[in-house]
């Protein structure tokens, strides 16, 4: 009877796999279900069962993205970045290869006071190869985030931070919305 249900299941899987719109590449596990049209996730990347993402994204190779996760539409993350529990990250953010974004402010093995801090990417963000978000921050809209920043406060609309800690260094002024 077990080895019915497993064929069974396998090729259910493989109907369901078919009737996909979205790219999975080879070697990677995407257990979650909520992936939008058009999204492309490369080779060796590992989405959990909880993950939301959207439209027209492109996730790169050697991404971890775990279950209480949200991510727009029109989102790029490059190579060896994760995405924790709490991140929440609104449509057509750029996330530069290697980022780190943390959801501990305190982390201990076996923390039995483990709180989790939230994290928001507003909508057109983009955070620059190697930085580092610290938890329960806010970067705001259209925000420029250099490599290798370190980010221990919120970040406020159309700034450009650098450093280590992060530090604004001008403000940016868009004529049209980014799309």
């Amino acid at each position: 009877m077990k080895s019915l249900f497993k064929i069974f299941t396998f090729r259910l899987n493989l109907k369901l796999k078919k009737r996909r719109n979205y790219f999975v590449g080879q070697y990677t596990i995407c257990d979650s279900i909520n992936i939008g049209d058009g999204t492309k996730i490369w080779s060796f990347t590992h989405i959990l069962k909880g993950a939301r993402i959207g439209c027209f994204c492109n996730i790169g190779e050697n991404v971890f993205i775990e279950n209480s996760v949200l991510i727009g539409n029109k989102v790029t993350i490059k190579n060896g970045v994760q995405i924790w529990d709490g991140i929440q990250i609104e449509d057509g953010v750029f996330i530069g290869p290697n980022v780190t974004f943390t959801n501990d402010r305190y982390p201990f093995s076996s923390n039995r006071n483990y709180m989790l801090e939230k994290t928001l990417v507003k909508k057109g963000a983009s955070i620059g190869a190697n930085a580092t978000i610290l938890p329960g921050l806010e970067i705001g809209r259209n925000a420029l985030i250099g490599a290798g920043a370190v980010v221990t406060r919120n970040v406020p609309d159309n700034s450009v931070v650098v450093g280590n800690p992060a530090r604004i260094i001008r403000r940016i002024s868009f004529d049209s919305e980014i799309i």
